[in-house]
């Protein structure tokens, strides 16, 4: 059976809570204290049962199979994803992808297994997975990933796989996956050996058996005579224009680490993100700041001269003539052009942001952590769904407000239930079609579509009225 929940995340117990003996004090609730085991002991089955991945550890024994598995390709290039078995990798006997949830599937993650064969404290040196031959289509998959940056992403103990770098300053920082491969002076060189420096964390006072707390993983491009020739230090990389056989090795290092399995999600908050266009971002908040100056001063100029009007001692004749910002006076509460839309924008407004907040609110407690692949996208999906009752009221709301009938609000919800929700659901289902016809990991099943669908007529119009 699965085990208990995290034994270092336990608080030790307050002072003055031991176990109460005999005695005056240990008799005198006896009723309580019966009802409290009962709870426990009633509640201990469901405990034992109940296992949320990245919430409750798994302990490993000596010798237990550790499963390696393997995740899309992906590119800051490119932006499409791919399958990993996309490329001619070794394959196992058969290929089985895990389940995924909604927001897994939307962002294109294909999890399958791996021949990857790693036991827990057994280490490897040097261990041939495969050979392959490659034909010359092959090799222009993978002269295309190598020119495009393309990054092989793994999983083990549903930890993704981080590559290490130390940068000139001596601190480290991780990227995450590694490298297809690399280009250097026209030749192409791949990746085909990696060691797998996994970091596990001991304490026989508080659980037994190992947590795994990291996954890294040091690829190299390697080719020899035999296998140990080609895992020894300076050998001469494999260049894809050299030979038509490829050989895949790997070899395992544990190594014991004090890093609690609470913590082991801290290393990859040190990675590298994708290309950030700081100065872009910057130049663009600069003119920001500087028109919405320009516009403060205008009014200001405007208001302020208006009011020294207003305060003087006025004729009558002046007196009855409107100026300034008292022409605009009767057109405050009056129904602007094009009302329903401007209710129907509204509404959907506040439906994004009630999504927003809600979400920012699970964030802030936790609940969605990275642990969980998946789970941000699709609790925004959910949430945007739910929100439809937001979106609904304030959409009627403004168009009461603006003095509509029973049949003018009816159709402004209507409105509301199918036009921005159609609208980018129309864009999504053109730009996946294209992303099919390139036969990426990220075009979305229809099935899934099927499912949105559904999500958005069953649950999100209903919502709205």
């Amino acid at each position: 059976g699965a085990r208990p929940a995290d034994g270092d995340c336990a608080a030790p117990p307050a002072p003055g809570m031991e176990p109460r003996g005999g005695g005056a004090s240990g008799r005198a609730r006896p009723a309580s204290s019966a009802v409290l085991r009962l709870a426990v002991l009633g509640a201990a089955p469901l405990a034992r049962g109940l296992y949320l991945p990245g919430f409750s550890p798994v302990e490993y024994q000596t010798g237990d199979p550790v499963d390696l598995k393997v995740n899309k390709l992906t590119s800051v290039k490119t932006q499409l994803p791919y399958s990993y078995y996309t490329l001619p990798y070794c394959r196992p006997d058969k290929i089985q992808a895990s389940v995924e949830n909604l927001g897994e599937t939307l962002m294109g993650d294909v999890i399958e297994n791996s021949p990857y064969q790693i036991q827990m404290l057994k280490n490897e040196t040097c261990k041939l997975l495969c050979e392959q031959k490659l034909t010359e289509t092959e090799k222009d998959k993978f002269r295309s990933m190598i020119e495009d940056e393309y990054l092989v992403n793994w999983i083990l103990d549903n930890l993704p796989a981080a590559t290490r770098y130390r940068r000139p300053s001596g601190a480290f920082t991780y990227m995450d996956g590694f490298l297809v491969g690399l280009m250097q002076h026209s030749h192409y060189y791949i990746h085909n050996h990696v060691t797998l420096d996994l970091q596990y964390h001991q304490s026989p006072e508080k659980f037994e058996g190992y947590r795994i707390v990291g996954f890294e993983v040091e690829p190299r491009s390697t080719t020899g005579p035999d296998i140990q020739a080609a895992c020894s230090e300076g050998t001469q990389a494999f260049d894809l224009e050299s030979s038509d056989v490829i050989r895949f090795t790997y070899s395992v290092r544990w190594t014991e680490s004090d890093v609690r399995w609470a913590s082991r999600w801290d290393a990859y908050k040190k990675m590298t993100g994708g290309q950030i266009h700081w100065f872009a971002i910057l130049n663009s908040l600069l003119i920001l700041l500087f028109l919405s100056g320009m516009v403060a001063m205008i009014l200001l100029r405007t208001l302020h001269r208006d009011i020294t009007q207003y305060n003087e001692v006025a004729t009558a004749e002046e007196a009855r003539e409107e100026t300034g910002w008292k022409l605009v006076h009767g057109d405050v509460f009056r129904r602007p052009r094009h009302s329903t839309l401007f209710a129907v924008s509204v509404g959907s407004g506040m439906q994004v942001l009630g999504m927003s907040v809600v979400t920012l609110f699970f964030a802030m407690l936790g609940l969605l952590s990275p642990a969980h692949r998946g789970s941000l996208l699709q609790t925004m999906m959910l949430l945007f769904t739910l929100m439809g009752v937001l979106a609904g009221y304030t959409s009627a709301r403004f168009c009461k407000v603006f003095d509509g009938d029973e049949a003018r609000w009816k159709c402004t919800t209507l409105v509301t239930a199918f036009l921005y929700p159609g609208l980018f659901f129309t864009t999504f289902f053109m730009l996946n079609l294209l992303i099919w016809g390139v036969k990426s990991s990220g075009a979305v099943p229809f099935t899934t579509l099927f499912a949105l669908l559904v999500l958005w007529f069953g649950v999100s119009v209903p919502l709205v009225f």
